[in-house]
């Protein structure tokens, strides 16, 4: 049943306008459940988050992963997942975990964890890195997500908000209208 909730969820995002969906490496069974993802919902992209070293990053990349989330930065990953053509988010909070992340060709790079650093220290980050494409990961919400953009970022990833399971129709309405109010606050 929790199984059937989960993929219920994940269309309720889905249809609300979230087009890429992250399964954690720490959630049980995850290669299976990205494996269940990219069979439920074809017109998404299905990833694998909290990839901290390449025996992750392979069992992923078996699964399906359609492209790959770290919380660190690591160079045998970025060039595993370059290998099989998935591009990686990768992990950086310090100037130099960004250095590397850039010497290391990651597609994006995950401030993580942006919200207990703030706004102005990642707006202080893209001065020096402003042709690195940075996005604020951990703390970003409803409240302050127009924020990150107008500090530089190329995207935001939001969780806490839509990581929860949804055991009624109401609960997956009341979600879609929040993801709604997140688009809504996009740069056009």
């Amino acid at each position: 049943m929790e199984q059937i909730l989960i993929l219920k969820g994940q269309q309720a995002l889905i249809n609300a306008g979230i087009n890429a969906l992250e399964i954690t490496s720490n959630t049980p069974g995850f290669e299976q459940e990205i494996a269940k993802a990219r069979a439920a919902h074809k017109n998404a992209l299905i990833g694998a988050g909290t990839i901290i070293n390449t025996t992750l990053a392979q069992q992923a990349i078996d699964a399906g992963a359609q492209f790959i989330v770290t919380p660190n930065t690591n160079k045998l990953v970025v060039e595993l997942a370059h290998q099989h053509g998935l591009p990686v988010l990768m992990g950086a909070l310090t100037p130099t975990d960004v250095a590397n992340a850039i010497e290391y060709n990651a597609d994006i790079i995950k401030v993580f964890s942006a919200g207990s650093m703030g706004v102005c220290y990642f707006k202080a980050l893209t001065g020096p890195f402003s042709e690195a494409q940075l996005m604020p990961v951990g703390g970003v919400n409803l409240d302050n997500l127009s924020q990150w953009f107008e500090a530089g970022a190329c995207g935001a990833a939001v969780s806490g908000d839509f990581c929860k399971i949804l055991n009624t129709e109401q609960e997956r309405s009341d979600l879609t209208k929040l993801v709604k109010n997140y688009i809504s606050k996009l740069p056009k």
